[in-house]
């Protein structure tokens, strides 16, 4: 860069420079103000749009207990319509939860796997993994809830995972690892968001005890 000696340079450079360039800066403000003025109404305009989806997705959720199947075909449109929004993957959770009120556990999948999809954040998705992992037991396809179980999930959500591997274990006869997971589960303060844990785990106990004592009634007869 060249250097200037005295401020008569300076202003000589600037009168160059402005001789030169001074169309194109002008210029240039003229189009950054102007592109100012556009991202205000383009931020309005953003604005507007989320305010008529909010208002759209929350007349669609005070309507859903009124009819099911007309909550249905509106909440799968609503859904079509807006793929893009964060709206998109609670909507789809509502739908999974009206499908598995009529144990519909195909169409709760669907929707579960969307909402996880769509999840705008890790504690949407976790719980959508969760009731999905759920729903699979119900399908009895325990190989694909395992893998469900599998995906990383926050910490917060560790006593809900090993419980829901817990029921998948117990239906595949596992007892061990059945138990394994209810006492991990346990250990990840379970039993303050299900009391059942325990009775589960205790219910588990006394199945795999009671052959024993059987045997041992046997001997001592």
């Amino acid at each position: 860069m060249e250097v200037y000696q005295t401020e008569e340079q300076q202003v000589e450079a600037i009168k160059g420079f402005w001789k030169e360039n001074g169309n194109t800066v002008i210029a240039g403000i003229v189009l950054g103000f102007a592109g100012f003025i556009g991202f205000n109404l383009y931020q309005e305009n953003v604005l507007e749009s989320e305010l008529a989806l909010s208002d759209s997705y929350q007349t669609l959720m005070e309507n859903s207990t009124k009819n099911a199947q007309e909550f249905t075909a509106n909440a799968e449109k609503f859904i079509s319509e807006n793929g893009d929004t964060s709206y998109v993957s609670l909507t789809a959770l509502a739908l999974a939860k009206e499908a598995a009120t009529h144990q519909d556990w195909q169409q709760a999948q669907k929707q579960l796997t969307i909402a996880i999809e769509k999840a705008p954040n890790e504690g949407i998705k976790a719980i959508a993994t969760i009731r999905l992992a759920r729903v699979q037991v119900q399908l009895e396809d325990y190989a694909a809830a395992l893998a469900t179980l599998a995906k990383p999930l926050p910490e917060s959500f560790t006593a809900a995972k090993e419980e829901v591997k817990g029921d998948t274990y117990l239906q595949q006869g596992k007892k061990d690892l059945a138990r394994t997971a209810y006492q991990a589960a346990i250990a990840a303060d379970g039993l303050s968001t299900s009391p059942s844990l325990q009775m589960k785990l205790d219910d588990l106990a006394q199945a795999v005890n009671l052959p024993v004592v059987a045997e041992a009634s046997k001997s001592g007869e």
